[in-house]
């Protein structure tokens, strides 16, 4: 445990982000799952709703635009085959 007290701050302040993070890329993967896993007429909303997730998550960081892109491209072609 660090002693001074800025080193104290980033420690918790670091925590918070990674609980931040961790709750946003399970929510995104819940919505690639749920998407994936979708049948019939449900299926388009499910795969734009992960879509938009999938930009936020771009948007805030937690993933690289192109890994986005890629996410993106196969969602858009699970839905047109």
């Amino acid at each position: 445990m660090p002693n001074i007290k800025q080193a104290k701050k980033r420690v918790k302040v670091n925590q918070a982000k990674a609980a931040r993070n961790k709750a946003s890329k399970s929510a995104l993967k819940t919505a690639l799952k749920k998407a994936k896993a979708a049948e019939g007429e449900n299926k388009q909303a499910l795969v734009q709703a992960a879509i938009q997730s999938v930009d936020k998550a771009a948007a805030k960081g937690l993933l690289h635009k192109n890994n986005a892109a890629r996410k993106k491209s196969a969602l858009a072609k699970s839905l047109n085959a």
